[in-house]
Formats: structure tokens, C-alpha cells, sequence
């Protein structure tokens, strides 16, 4: 149960100064117990619709404000919500900070954000400092740092509950949500085929991370289904940077057997594939039809504007969090594996005029 701020009574009930309702003035008032209104306040799913809007009312009517600072020393808690990340693209990131940030906020906890990198052999040793350092009561794991198979252990051993994201299941992680992206890429390449092209180029991120394997696994699969067979001078290796798919693009559109279509396993790689076949003098998409992957912020930005893969990245944040806090909260019911659905979004860059 989450404590609230205490001390003289309105209507019976402690309160710290005259005027002030506690959760115990709210809980008298709606003819719950403390622990009911306290599951209102947190926004718990533990509650049915007529008891919550009996606890709300009783909020309103007491003008009812919770002291985090109260919730915390009380409970043994520090309110804080820690996010491990290794990504440096900014565009997918702010999107799920803000996801997060927004859920965070409506339940009193603050969010603390921690970077480490996949790259560093002290990684699982950095985590584990971070949080005997920072106290938070749990940690969102984004990918690719949730890839480390060491990590939910380490974890679990430490006693915080840890919701991660990632292309694949990782066993061992409170919660889980993993995005479809083998499947969805599938689309994507029955998408350059019903447009009819055969010529098709690939490029890639790199080879460690489950996402590219994922992308464009099954991007090729389902190529090979309908008899294509990508050459090996049209898969191109790339590191989701602007940079990367400036590079692998100009290499795929100077050649004689040139694609027609170029698939890139990211958003800011296609970017760089699309000022690639500007700088050579071809028109997207009537020379070279062009798509990335995550539908981030600057996929609508640029012109032609980017056909993509849609990951719902502020979704997937708002359910880890909400997952996290009800894990935090104690709720043995919040522990969850969950497929998260992603969209092909046809623009510009494949259909002209789309």
C-alpha cells in the first residue's frame, strides 16, 4: 500500500495542517479502504469502474494532491524509474523517452536515464552500479542493451523488477515486449513485388544486432518465396547512420546492374540512400524506389517522404512503463511477454504521389 501525506484529521482523519486531506480523508469519503483509494490514486488496474469513480469524486471534492516525497520515505521507495539505453539514434529514443516520460509523470515517478553500450565489456558491471547508485525502483531496457543475455540475471539478483524491449524474446526479464519485425518486413518486400520490381537491394545494420538479423531475415525470406534471390553486389552492409546509407547507396546506384528498389533496415540509413540517388541525378521513385524501417519523426520530413516500417514507439514505452509501475506496486498479475504489432506505411519514396 502507498502512504500519502498525514497529521490533523478533516472529517475524522489525519491531517499535517488544517484544510490538508490524506488518503485517509479520500478513502473515508468514498467508503473504500485506504488501500482501494491508494490504487485509484496510483492508477492500478486492480480497481472496477464504479469504485474509481467514487474515489475520484472524493479526490475533487477534497482537492486531494499526493506528496511523492510522502509515497516514497514511506514506502522504501525513491519514485524513480530508471531507462538503460545504448542507441544513438535520437530520432527512435526521444520517441520513447517521451513515451515513458509521459507515463511516468501521471504516477508520481520521475524517470532517471542511463546509456550503455553494447560495445563495452563492462556492461553488465556499469548496470549493475548504476542501480546500487541511483535506487530506482525499476528499469525499461531498450534495445540493443537488452540483447545482453547476462543482463536479466544480474538484474533479478538486485531484486528490481525490468521490463525491456526488443526483436526478440531474451528469457529472464519481468516483462517483455517484443516487436514482429521479421513478419513485417515480409511486407515490405511483398510491397517492392507488387509494384514489380525484381532488381532489389538491401541494406543492412549491423550484422550483431537481433534487429537487423531480424529485418532482414525476413525481408529475403520472403523474397526467395516469390523467386527472387537478392545478388550479392545488391546487399550492401550498413550501421543504421545517415552516414552508412549515404555510403552503401552510392556503391548500389553507380554500378551497371543498378536496383530498382532498395529496401534499408532503418529510417536514417534509407535518408542516406535517398541523398544518395539525388546526388547521382536519379528521381525516387521512378529511377529507384526507396523504404526504411520505424517510421520515426523524419520519415514524413523529407521529400519524397519515406515509405517505412511503423514501429508505435511512444505505445511500446507507455506499456512498459505502465507494466514497470504495477510491477513496482507489487501486482504478481503485471508480469508480461507482449507482441507488439508494426505497420507498413506507403509514401512517397515507393508510389509517387503516395
Amino acid at each position: 500500500m502507498t502512504d500519502h501525506q498525514s497529521g490533523n484529521r478533516i472529517n475524522g482523519a489525519a491531517s499535517s495542517r488544517p484544510g490538508v486531506a490524506t488518503i485517509v480523508d479520500v478513502a473515508e469519503r468514498a467508503g473504500v479502504s485506504v488501500r482501494t483509494a491508494s490504487r485509484v490514486v496510483n492508477k492500478s488496474p486492480l480497481v472496477n469502474s464504479e469504485t474509481r469513480l467514487r474515489v475520484e469524486a472524493a479526490i475533487e471534492a477534497l482537492d486531494f494532491s499526493p506528496s511523492a516525497r510522502a509515497r516514497g520515505l514511506r514506502s522504501g521507495r525513491s519514485n524513480l524509474i530508471g531507462v538503460i539505453q545504448g542507441d544513438a539514434n535520437s530520432h527512435t529514443i526521444g520517441a520513447i523517452q517521451h513515451g515513458i516520460v509521459t507515463s511516468c509523470t501521471a504516477q508520481g515517478f520521475e524517470l532517471v536515464v542511463h546509456s550503455a553500450l553494447v560495445e563495452d565489456p563492462d556492461l553488465v558491471r556499469n548496470v549493475r552500479e548504476f542501480i546500487q547508485r541511483s535506487r530506482v525502483d525499476g528499469v525499461i531496457v531498450l534495445s540493443p542493451t537488452s540483447e545482453e543475455p547476462k543482463l536479466p540475471e544480474v538484474l533479478a539478483g538486485l531484486h528490481i523488477p525490468a521490463v525491456a524491449l526488443g526483436a526478440r524474446y531474451v528469457a529472464g526479464y519481468s516483462g517483455m515486449l517484443v516487436s514482429g519485425e521479421s513478419i513485417a518486413t515480409r511486407a515490405m518486400a511483398e510491397h517492392f513485388y507488387d509494384l514489380g520490381h525484381r532488381r532489389i537491394a538491401l541494406v543492412t545494420g549491423s550484422p550483431e544486432r537481433q534487429s537487423s538479423q531480424e529485418r532482414a531475415g525476413g525481408f529475403i525470406a520472403a523474397l526467395e518465396e516469390r523467386g527472387v534471390h537478392l545478388a550479392p553486389h545488391h546487399v550492401a552492409q550498413g550501421d543504421y547512420t545517415f552516414a552508412g546509407g549515404l555510403e552503401a547507396g552510392h556503391r548500389l546506384l553507380s554500378g551497371e546492374d543498378r536496383p530498382s528498389a532498395i529496401f534499408a533496415c532503418n529510417d536514417v540509413s534509407a535518408i542516406g540512400v535517398l541523398k544518395a540517388a539525388t546526388k547521382l541525378g536519379l528521381r525516387v521513385p521512378e529511377d529507384v524506389a526507396i523504404a526504411g524501417f520505424d517510421d520515426s519523426d523524419i520519415a514524413a520530413m523529407v521529400s519524397p517522404s519515406l515509405t517505412t516500417i511503423r514501429r508505435p514507439l511512444q505505445r511500446m514505452a507507455r506499456q512498459a512503463t505502465e507494466w514497470l509501475i504495477e510491477m513496482i506496486h507489487g501486482d504478481p498479475s503485471a508480469s508480461a511477454v507482449g507482441p507488439v504489432e508494426l505497420e507498413l506505411v506507403v509514401r512517397e519514396s515507393t508510389v509517387a504521389g503516395g
